[in-house]
């Protein structure tokens, strides 16, 4: 018997994207969160190794009045390698949402997501103005306050970008 495909809760437009980041724009760099698939007891936080295997697939349109095109490069507009990081880590934060989601004024207030790793980035092709980058998120494991990340960006199918990321989840004022 053919399996229905399971509803995606989690489809997240910019205003829930802006409730749950603390970035602004020109920092934001996530218009949508297309996927998220949590594992284990939503209701418990503390059990990071359940945590592993959550995916988190985001979507970042790149357009042209972005403000770095302003100077990178003005004959010819690349994305920095640096912004698609960042854009990977907004993603990966993610992957706490269904966690989360219940009570995210007390997220916004007592959590903080910091990017304390970037291991292995590699570019494989410029993304540009026009460009549609589709970001894909892997929690790989858990310990502690320290989440890690296996992250992948593609443009129309291909690889453009991949990053192991480390991130440090801590409650504000414990750190």
């Amino acid at each position: 018997m053919e399996q229905k495909p399971q509803p995606n809760p989690y489809l997240l437009n910019i205003d829930q994207i802006r409730r749950f980041l603390p970035h602004r724009s020109p920092f934001l760099l996530i218009d949508r969160i297309l996927e998220i698939h949590p594992q284990g007891n939503l209701d418990d936080m503390t059990a990071n190794d359940v945590k592993v295997g959550v995916k988190v697939v985001a979507l970042k349109n790149i357009s042209f009045n972005e403000p770095c095109f302003q100077g990178h490069f003005p004959e010819y507009s690349i994305f920095p390698g640096v912004l698609i990081i960042e854009a990977m880590a907004q993603a990966a934060s993610f992957s706490l949402y269904p966690y989360l989601v219940k009570d995210l004024e007390a997220m916004a207030r007592d959590f903080q997501c910091i990017l304390v790793g970037v291991d292995g980035a590699r570019f494989r092709k410029p993304v540009v103005p026009g460009d549609t980058l589709i970001i894909e998120s892997v929690v790989s494991k858990c310990r502690g306050k320290l989440w890690f990340f296996d992250v992948v960006g593609k443009v129309d199918g291909q690889k453009v970008a991949e990053a192991q990321l480390m991130a440090n989840l801590m409650v504000k004022g414990n750190n």
